[in-house]
């Protein structure tokens, strides 16, 4: 365990409030620069009884975003409504598009404030001023050399280390709780506390836009996981009791990033962030159960669609490649962002010298991704000549490329990318926590484990390997057949080994002959408590 809590960067300073992360040590507000100016803003506009418009994303971060500001907002009697754009007509943030239709369907709009974007949108937001109408921008995106001509609340603008890893959820929740703290010394605000579904949608968020969870991230999730089941707004406990019939009494963090969070985002990705805006925001059950109905559909359309992608996908890769461009003209662009991962996954599985960005495109639109050590927005930079826009994270982005550039920027950004990998340390490596002996794998030691949780971005799940293993039994499981249980000869526990039932064949054919395993130990609860392995990895030397 000292182990394990040292290479995470735990010392014993910070030791106790590791294991220990309490809503008491969440930094106050005021540690974000340029709240104060959009508090000023948002509270002018509800005093003058303005109609203020919460301009969101279609992702699970800006969905929860644009929730826990208009529950706030509407908390403090403003006349607030929440925009989202739409992905496949309008794509991200304030397109001209977006933007028109956000001033057709909210005629006397006095303020609008942005979650989960805005921080590139200078020219958006001059055109709002012009009419009038004023802006506060909250973001958590990387800016450009220009800032939009507003009170601006963004950790990668301006930030204490500690706030640099908030999402935009987490962001607003800054500002939401700025607000109406404000608004109990100004009298305009009398009401009981409002914080416990409003920290239950950031931590989520948290999770599914993969931040790192460390720090006050690791608060709000710690949190947010304590607060679910009571908390929560209720339609996404409609959409836990829908995705899993199995989930526990304690939620863990994959349940966040695994059931509830992709589901959020099939909304958007296949039909319309607004449907999950809706759920979220619903105050009655059977409506509630509506709309996780509807949302789980939507996710069950989108996994079809994601693996006829993915399947085409493979047939493009590029051998040892310095990035991956995938071209797939007929292909859905919501689902491009899940397949550049999916791509990823694969790399980091399959090739010898590791993975290296992704991205894959429908027709001139596309998303990427990118394995630690990269930065995709920094690589789209290069190629800005070639692309109409683009922006996202250092692991993650969207972009647009000019009519008929999308071999040019295939080259363009491969080379982009190759004069980072340079930099890149250990590529292809895969991190091992320890080699174990199979007696060390104890119940008590794997439910000992779980003081390190949550697990996520910047606080792995441990990975323990062991020498010499000997398979015996290889059995296919799933409707499908797309997954393996491994059974080893001696002390060794079964393994689950997701998504590689394509091995079964080979690994029947060299049973028997010793190989080396990576895994993650886990507590089943299938019957009585025991320990199963998550296989990872397995590597024969025939």
């Amino acid at each position: 365990m000292a182990r394990l809590l040292a290479v995470r960067g735990v010392t014993p300073q910070t030791r106790e409030a590791f294991f220990a992360p309490a809503l008491r040590d969440l930094a106050p507000p005021s540690d974000l620069p340029g709240i104060d100016a959009a508090v000023d803003s948002i509270l002018s506009a509800v005093k003058a009884r303005r109609k203020v418009v919460v301009f969101g994303d279609y992702d699970c971060d800006g969905v929860c975003a644009a929730a826990i500001l208009v529950h706030a907002l509407s908390a403090l009697g403003a006349d607030v409504k929440a925009f989202l754009p739409e992905r496949l007509s309008e794509g991200y943030g304030m397109s001209e598009r977006s933007v028109s239709r956000m001033l057709e369907e909210n005629p006397g709009v006095g303020l609008v404030v942005t979650v989960d974007n805005g921080i590139n949108s200078v020219e958006p937001v001059e055109e709002l001023k012009g009419r009038g109408i004023d802006v506060v921008v909250t973001d958590h995106h990387l800016p450009g050399p220009v800032l939009p001509d507003c009170p601006v609340v963004n950790p990668k603008v301006a930030a204490p280390a500690h706030l640099e890893g908030l999402c935009g959820a987490g962001v607003a929740l800054l500002v939401a709780y700025a607000a109406t703290e404000r608004a109990k010394c100004d009298g305009m605000y009398t009401g009981g506390s409002i914080a416990a579904p409003l920290i239950v949608l950031a931590g989520l968020a948290t999770v599914t836009d993969i931040m790192p969870l460390r720090e006050q991230n690791r608060i709000l999730v710690v949190a947010a996981l304590r607060l679910f089941r009571k908390y929560a707004p209720v339609g996404l406990r409609e959409l836990l009791d829908r995705a899993s019939r199995h989930v526990g009494a304690a939620l863990t963090s994959r349940d966040f990033g695994f059931l509830i969070g992709p589901r959020i985002n099939a909304a958007g990705r296949i039909g319309s962030g607004m449907d999950a805006l809706r759920l979220v925001l619903a105050t009655d059950r059977e409506e509630a159960r509506e709309f996780a109905r509807v949302i789980d559909l939507r996710n069950a359309e989108r996994k079809g669609i994601e693996q006829a992608m993915t399947e085409a996908a493979l047939a493009q890769i590029v051998p040892d490649a310095a990035a991956q461009v995938i071209d797939l003209p007929d292909g859905h662009p919501g689902v491009a962002g899940i397949v550049a991962a999916r791509i990823l996954e694969h790399l980091a599985a399959t090739s010898g010298r590791g993975a290296v960005p992704v991205c894959v495109s429908v027709g001139d639109h596309g998303s990427a991704r990118a394995p630690e050590g990269y930065n995709v927005r920094d690589a789209f930079s290069a190629c800005s000549d070639l692309l109409v826009r683009f922006g996202g994270h250092a692991a993650a982005g969207g972009f647009s490329v000019k009519k008929g550039m999308i071999g040019d920027f295939r080259k363009a950004f491969a080379a982009a990318c190759a004069a980072q990998s340079a930099a890149v340390p250990n590529v292809g490596a895969t991190y091992i926590d320890a080699w174990v002996d199979a007696s060390e794998l104890s119940l008590d030691f794997v439910e000992s484990l779980g003081r390190l949780a949550p697990f996520g971005e910047g606080n792995p799940e441990p990975v323990f390997a062991i020498r010499g293993a000997r398979l015996y039994e290889v059995r296919p499981i799933g409707s499908d057949g797309r997954h393996l249980q491994l059974a080893f000869r001696g002390a060794i526990p079964r393994a689950l080994w997701w998504g590689r039932g394509d091995l079964v064949e080979s690994l029947r054919a060299h049973s028997n002959v010793p190989c080396d395993i990576l895994f993650t130990p886990e507590v089943s609860t299938y019957g009585e408590p025991h320990v199963e392995l998550r296989l990872l990895d397995l590597y024969q030397p025939i």
